[in-house]
C-alpha cells in the first residue's frame, strides 16, 4: 500500500492556543479520506499545512514523499487545493480563469486549449466556457474551482468544506463528480462537519476534535473496532416469541429483543460470532419453521461512528 500523505506529531500553535496537537495520520493512494470534525477542530489548519500555506510549529508532514517544510515546491506540484472560500475575478470568462491558473503552473500555451476544454467537460461546464465567472451560480463556481485544482494534474486533491453553501442538487452533482475523480485514480482528502455529505463516498476517515486526532483508518476497520458485536434484524410472518425462543441461548447469541410494534414485526439479535455463526442462526430459524422475509445486519453510518468516538473522548475513553 502506497502512502501519499503522512503526518507525524504535527503540531500548530497560535500563541497559547494549540490548534493541532501531535497529529499523526496516513492516507493511502487512491483513498477518499473524509476528515471529520466540528468547526474549529483543526481541519483547515491541517489542510493548510499539507498544502504548504502554513508551517507547523513542530512535527513533520509529507505529501507524495515530499516534506511540506523542506520541499514545498514539489508538494505544490503534487497537490490541488480547494479552500472553503476562494476568489473569482471581475471581467474574466470561465476559460480565462482556468487559463490564468494554467499559466501560473507553467503549462505550455499549446496544451492549454485542450486541457481547459477537457476540464470544463469533466465538471459539466462546457456550455459556460465564455460565461462571466461572477455570473455563475454557487454550485457552478464550486465545480469551476474544482477544475482549477486539477489544472496541473495533481495526485492529491485537498478539498476544504467543498459542499458548503450548496443547494441539494448541487451537492448531488458534486458528490458524483468526486466519485468520477476517484475512478480516475485521484486521492481525495475532503473535510466536512456535515457527516451525510461524506457517508456515501469515503473509503477512509479521520475524526478530529479540539486539535487531536481521535481515530483514523479505513471505515470498515474503525467500525469493527467500535462494535463488540453485530445486530441482526429479522422480519417475520410467523410468531415472534417462538422465533426468539429458537435462537435464544444459541452459540454467539448475546441478546434477543422482540419488536412486535415495528412494521413489519421483527426481532433483533445481538451476535458476537463470525459469518458462519450468523448463517447457523438463519438455518436454525428456517428449520424451526419460522417464516423469515428479511435477515440482515444493521449498518452503522459515519454519524454513528463520530458520535461513538467523540463520546468516548469526552468521557476519557480511548479510540
Amino acid at each position: 500500500m502506497t502512502i501519499i500523505v503522512e503526518t507525524k506529531d504535527l503540531t500548530r500553535s497560535y500563541g497559547n492556543t494549540v490548534a493541532l496537537s501531535r497529529l499523526s495520520l496516513q492516507i493511502p493512494q487512491g483513498a477518499v479520506y473524509g476528515f471529520i470534525g466540528p468547526n474549529g477542530a483543526g481541519k483547515t489548519t491541517t489542510m493548510r499545512i499539507l498544502t504548504t500555506l502554513l508551517l507547523p510549529s513542530s512535527g513533520e508532514a509529507w505529501v507524495a514523499g515530499h516534506s511540506v517544510v523542506g520541499d514545498r515546491k514539489a508538494v505544490r506540484r503534487a497537490v490541488g487545493f480547494m479552500p472553503d472560500f476562494f476568489g473569482v475575478y471581475d471581467s474574466m470568462k470561465t476559460w480565462e480563469y482556468l487559463d490564468f491558473f494554467a499559466a501560473s503552473y507553467e503549462i505550455p500555451v499549446a496544451r492549454r486549449s485542450k486541457l481547459i476544454h477537457d476540464l470544463l467537460a469533466l465538471v459539466d461546464l462546457g456550455h459556460k466556457r465564455d460565461a462571466d465567472v461572477m455570473g455563475l451560480s454557487r454550485g457552478m463556481k464550486q465545480r469551476l474551482s474544482l477544475a482549477r485544482t486539477m489544472i496541473h494534474d495533481p495526485a492529491l486533491l485537498i478539498l476544504d468544506e467543498p459542499a458548503s453553501g450548496l443547494d441539494p442538487r448541487a451537492r448531488v452533482e458534486l458528490r458524483e463528480l468526486l466519485k468520477e475523480l476517484r475512478s480516475m485514480g485521484k486521492t481525495i482528502m475532503i473535510s466536512s462537519h456535515i457527516l451525510t455529505e461524506l457517508a456515501e463516498m469515503c473509503t477512509h476517515i479521520g475524526i478530529i476534535e479540539r486539535g487531536s486526532l481521535l481515530a483514523s483508518g479505513d471505515v470498515a476497520t474503525i467500525m469493527r473496532s467500535l462494535q463488540s458485536h453485530r445486530v441482526f434484524v429479522v422480519h417475520l410472518l410467523s410468531d415472534l416469541a417462538q422465533a426468539a425462543d429458537m435462537v435464544r441461548g444459541a452459540p454467539h447469541v448475546l441478546a434477543v429483543r422482540l419488536l412486535p410494534a415495528a412494521a413489519p414485526p421483527q426481532i433483533e439479535i445481538d451476535v458476537d460470532g463470525d459469518d458462519h455463526a450468523v448463517g447457523e442462526l438463519l438455518t436454525r430459524l428456517i428449520q424451526g419453521g419460522a417464516v423469515v422475509t428479511h435477515f440482515a445486519g444493521q449498518v452503522s453510518n459515519l454519524e454513528d461512528i463520530f458520535m461513538r468516538i467523540t463520546e468516548d473522548s469526552a468521557y476519557g475513553g480511548t479510540s
